[in-house]
């Protein structure tokens, strides 16, 4: 791993930082907002009470129960599967699950397909939505929502899409997250709405017989954000030749290696519970994607680790884009799609 050399030295670093004591920001409840782009979403009412035909048709295959009424009548289970494809325009890896029923309410009900009410919903359901990594191995996290879906009215609030589902947990990177899900596919070149089948399609074919491409929303607010540790000097931003503190005094400079110690950036390679301190060998890798950006470039980023015997603290070696000017500079960290608060430092 790039970078371990400079981990070491960072004890030094670290020490002073502690020694100074240091400040983590509050942080208000605005949410971040992440846009998952899915494809191939095809949804399978049970359209057949014989267990035996389940999935083996490998074509295309319409649901026997359309009645043309916009609804297949309240009580129809309904099971669904699409691909995660890329998570804020960045690519990613991951699995898109539904569980439904249809509710099938309307203010105008018509009589064997509608169940009366004072708003539309064709169905209610849970979903979830297991991110990876590009590489399609490394897991981020999961997030799950529950509510109302393709109806109306929507929620006051973000934008939802003809949603009304709140987010109701997660896992991973986004342990505890609560917030709203809405969908944006105005947002989505070239989108298509979920292909509805028959239960009896095979699903082992859905992406040889494709479905939908849609770009969901979901406003996310964590437990804990990313944020840059704040010393009684500034941010706690070093470089890394001799890890002293970037300051007024002594700035960073264009191409520089610098280190952030930042809390907050979630689990790692290392299966530990909240309370264990990260270990020294081998290093505890951050799970999620780690961005950096300075005045909005984005920086390389080189490592992102537990702070070895620390517990929620974390060293990121980064470097600071090219052309990147003198004077003050804003900087912010993100982890698993979600940004922490700007920080400002020297640069020459």
């Amino acid at each position: 791993m790039k970078g371990i050399h400079q981990m070491s030295r960072g004890v030094i670093a670290i020490g002073i930082l502690v020694a100074a004591g240091y400040v983590i920001p509050a942080r208000g409840q605005t949410p971040a907002t992440l846009y998952i782009e899915l494809q191939n979403v095809v949804e399978y009412p049970v359209d057949t009470s014989d267990f035996s035909k389940f999935g083996t048709d490998p074509n295309v295959t319409p649901p026997k129960l359309d009645r043309g009424l916009g609804c297949f009548g309240a009580g129809i289970p309904i099971i669904g599967f699409g691909d995660i494809v890329a998570v804020n325009g960045q690519p990613a890896r991951g699995t898109y699950a539904l569980r439904g029923v249809t509710v099938c309410t309307s203010p105008t009900p018509v009589p064997g397909a509608n169940a009366i009410a004072d708003t539309t919903w064709p169905s209610i359901r849970d979903e979830t939505f297991e991110i990876l990594q590009s590489d399609a191995i490394t897991p981020v996290g999961t997030i799950m929502t529950y509510g109302l879906s393709s109806g109306m009215p929507s929620p006051p609030g973000p934008p939802a899409g003809r949603r009304n589902s709140a987010i109701t947990g997660g896992t991973g990177a986004y342990f505890g997250v609560r917030g709203q899900r809405g969908q944006r596919n105005n947002l989505l070149s070239g989108a298509v709405g979920e292909r509805v089948a028959s239960i009896t399609e095979d699903p082992t074919k859905r992406r040889q017989n494709g479905g939908g491409h849609i770009l969901t929303v979901l406003y996310v607010i964590p437990v804990s954000w990313p944020t840059v540790v704040t010393t009684a000097g500034g941010p706690a931003i070093v470089h890394s030749s001799d890890f002293s503190l970037v300051s007024a005094s002594k700035p960073a400079a264009a191409g520089e290696i610098l280190s952030l110690f930042a809390t907050g950036l979630g689990p790692t390679s290392a299966s530990l519970t909240p309370d264990q301190p990260f270990p020294s060998s081998p290093l505890a890798v951050v799970n999620s994607p780690i961005d950096v950006t300075v005045n909005g470039k984005s920086a390389e980023v080189l490592d992102a680790v537990g702070y070895p015997g620390a517990v929620d603290s974390y060293q990121v070696n980064f470097r600071l884009p090219p052309g990147t000017g003198t004077g003050t500079a804003t900087l912010q960290i993100s982890a698993a799609w979600i940004p922490g608060a700007p920080v400002s430092i020297a640069l020459k």
